[in-house]
């Protein structure tokens, strides 16, 4: 199994659809179907239930999103060695979950201008590491949302957005102007998995320990509120699925847009690329 392709089922797993994930890996949609079910003829079964509305992870497809993930947080562990080694010019970003932000298009184009020579290297991560990877060596600096344990890291927020709950659109609650959290404290909420950052689950469980179904990604919030109902929280300003809607919540705190690096880093291109990011994501 080559990386490439483990890359291309992650993207599909995490994604639950061929069309989304395609637009995550800047592919067309065509070749990554191909690769996937050449993935599935090495291993000799099905790694995903495919319908006409999106795809589903069978058990053994499961197995291998769990050994694919650790194996290519592995793979980029080494390359980021072997760079540091070799003395390369170059910058590792770890970008959370969803990288359309405008905020993130800014400031690629603002830092290609002012550091035209430095190779960027882009890490997308999904919701269980709010540091993208930073306390794993894997990225040199985070593009992510707060509150998370900062222990010996440096934090500089770049920007506030308010918070909203998900719902069904069929949902009682849906219509409303706005809610508070205690209008949901009989909802079954998402859940990370076991080990997450506390301070991060707590964040998105509104402050109080929930009950709910264990998510990874974005695309996996989603679709448990579309199947079972769970309460997810989103910043507002996001599309949605016309199934869906969000409802702002009065009484929570908003969530920040941060960049974050290893406390006593000094190094000059980690330093300009949060200057730039300051001003690129407040406009």
């Amino acid at each position: 199994m080559e990386l490439r392709t483990l890359r291309y089922f992650v993207a599909v797993a995490e994604e639950l659809h061929f069309g989304r994930a395609a637009t995550r890996l800047h592919m067309s949609q065509p070749p990554l179907s191909r690769a996937i079910k050449r993935l599935e003829a090495d291993i000799g079964a099905l790694l995903l239930d495919r319908t006409p509305t999106g795809v589903t992870l069978t058990p053994v497809g499961a197995v291998l999103l769990d050994e694919a993930r650790a194996l290519l947080d592995r793979a980029e562990r080494v390359r980021v060695r072997v760079s540091a080694a070799a003395g390369n010019a170059s910058i590792t970003v770890g970008i959370l979950g969803d990288g359309t932000d405008p905020g993130v298009s800014r400031l690629a184009a603002a830092y290609r201008r002012d550091h035209p020579g430095i190779d960027i290297r882009v890490r997308d991560t999904d919701l269980t590491d709010p540091t993208c990877g930073l306390r794993a060596g894997l990225v040199d600096l985070a593009l992510t949302r707060a509150p998370f344990d900062e222990t010996a890291l440096t934090v500089r927020t770049l920007r506030a957005d308010p918070v909203g709950v998900v719902l069904r659109a069929d949902d009682p609650l849906a219509g409303r102007d706005r809610l508070r959290l205690a209008e949901l404290r009989d909802r079954r909420w998402f859940q990370f998995p076991e080990g997450t950052d506390p301070v991060w689950q707590a964040y998105w469980n509104g402050g109080t320990r929930r009950e709910g179904p264990v998510v990874r990604a974005v695309q996996e919030c989603l679709q448990a509120v579309l199947w079972n109902g769970t309460v997810g929280l989103a910043p507002l300003g996001h599309d949605l699925p016309d199934e869906l809607a969000v409802v702002p919540l009065t009484d929570m705190a908003p969530s920040r847009v941060v960049a974050v690096w290893n406390e006593g880093d000094t190094d000059p291109l980690i330093r300009s690329l949060v200057e730039i990011a300051t001003a690129a994501y407040r406009r």
